[in-house]
């Protein structure tokens, strides 16, 4: 599908990544500004190729989920929670797969 870019109502900007099905897979921290928004999308299509770069994880009620980070070690997305290790390994293809270079950037703060 695409990246949208978004401004919230306290003035931070975000990113969310959605698969062809509409669903948010990745989404991001808050920027100061549109510029940083666009930086970190730039930061998943290039970090998101690599297996490597994202990390597995487990909340406290043992929902697993996953982070895109870095070649910095610094989070660029995290993903929602999952019922299983199974779908969340599906949410992590499904952001290799869809954090393309070609991917289309929906600037939703205009």
């Amino acid at each position: 599908m695409a990246f949208e870019v978004f401004k919230n109502d306290s003035g931070k900007f975000y990113f969310n990544l959605k698969a062809t099905n509409g669903q948010v897979i990745l989404s991001s921290q808050g920027y100061a500004g549109k510029s940083g928004a666009m930086n970190g999308v730039q930061s998943v299509i290039n970090h998101a190729k690599d297996d490597a770069n994202f990390e597995r994880k487990e909340a406290k009620d043992g929902s697993p989920f996953f982070t895109l980070k870095a070649s910095n070690g610094q989070i660029i997305g995290k993903s929602q929670m999952y019922k299983a290790v199974a779908t969340m390994e599906n949410g992590i293809e499904s952001v290799k797969k869809n954090a393309s270079a070609d991917a289309a950037v929906k600037d939703l703060t205009v």
